[in-house]
């Protein structure tokens, strides 16, 4: 075979000892100040033997949050709280990258701290609820348009948090670009109804996620940048008229900046191959992701159609879930009832094999 689960890559400057990489997963267990805590490091340490682990989707700014308890990477405390994180990561002679998510218009305020606002390209309230610790489901806010001198200062958002990330240990940082965030907000004609420079047409309307990549590799530098997609994912009420002209124009643009790698997830439109379509137009190291087993993994990988495949769902329950991999043992399952609960239950109480 030409590769497998189980041999090095090198993913831009970042060298995994395997191909297994550890998919972002909201769990909800931050600390107070929205920084990790022992429990989070006991977390990912248990999970270090993936090549790579992306972190959770941390928030770079207030502003940025969505969800109840989830971490930030903007303040020195979520800066200490991360440093703990991937120095036990590296300990166990895994890499950790941390995965940069402002929500944008999905979110509650009673998610956010005092003063904290919701923010979108425009000001078109998603359809759905969202937990809230202080009243259960409630709306998602109707967020407030971001003005046209305020965006500067929001991509200025996702450089400090890649500068809060280097600082707190880092490997790199990815950029998640889908799931209905902001940065798809920004993408997509059915959230972002500008007429200015960010909005109107497709070339405008990739301005903003490319801006911030920009950002980003200022800071870290290509080869220590990613970026996760799903193209035509309709989640938290997003919709775009055309996805594939969006992300392939997207790619096409980012392809020359030399990214470590793309982070691919299969998409839900059976019409569109968001594989074929990454393939196609970026040029450089694909983790592809959703539904993977180590037979269909190893297949992708043989082909030479990407370069690492990343698991989700299965890491919950299998902190040991390369050994399981290699040694074909069986998979645990994961009680869907903690998967956002506070506390060790559900976290970090799944034993290895």
């Amino acid at each position: 075979m030409t590769a497998t689960l189980f041999d090095p890559v090198q993913l831009g400057d970042i060298q995994l000892a395997n191909r297994v990489v550890m998919a972002p997963m909201t769990r909800s267990r931050a600390g107070p100040g929205d920084a990790p805590t022992a429990l989070n490091v006991e977390y990912y340490r248990q999970r270090a033997s993936a090549g790579l682990i992306v972190s959770e989707g941390v928030q770079p700014s207030a502003n940025g949050k969505g969800y109840c308890r989830t971490p930030g990477l903007h303040t020195e405390a979520q800066v200490a709280g991360w440093k703990a994180v991937t120095d036990a990561v590296h300990a166990e002679g895994g890499r950790i990258v941390a995965q940069i998510m402002h929500c944008g218009r999905v979110g509650s305020h009673l998610n956010k701290d005092p003063g904290a606002e919701t923010v979108a390209p425009s000001a078109v309230r998603a359809k759905g609820q969202i937990y809230t610790d202080a009243a259960g489901m409630v709306d998602l806010d109707e967020p407030r348009a971001l003005r046209l001198d305020e965006i500067p200062g929001v991509i200025g958002e996702y450089r400090h948090a890649t500068q809060c990330a280097l600082g707190a240990g880092f490997d790199g940082v990815e950029l998640h670009c889908t799931s209905g965030y902001l940065p798809a907000q920004f993408l997509s004609t059915g959230t972002n109804q500008r007429t200015d420079a960010y909005g109107g047409s497709l070339h405008n309307r990739l301005r903003f996620v490319l801006e911030v990549l920009e950002a980003m590799t200022a800071v870290a530098g290509s080869g220590r940048v990613g970026m996760r997609i799903c193209p035509g994912n309709p989640f938290n009420d997003l919709h775009d008229d055309d996805p594939h002209e969006t992300f392939a124009a997207l790619l096409d643009a980012v392809s020359p900046m030399r990214l470590a790698y793309l982070h691919v997830i299969r998409s839900p439109r059976r019409s569109l191959d968001s594989f074929a379509l990454a393939r196609e137009h970026f040029r450089g190291p694909l983790i592809v992701n959703d539904s993977f087993d180590r037979a269909s993994a190893d297949r992708v990988l043989d082909a030479g159609e990407a370069a690492a495949v990343s698991f989700g769902r299965s890491y919950i329950g299998n902190p040991d879930l390369v050994r399981r991999l290699r040694e074909g043992l069986p998979l645990a399952d994961f009680d869907l009832a903690t998967l956002y609960t506070p506390g060790p239950k559900g976290y970090t109480d799944y034993p290895a094999a």
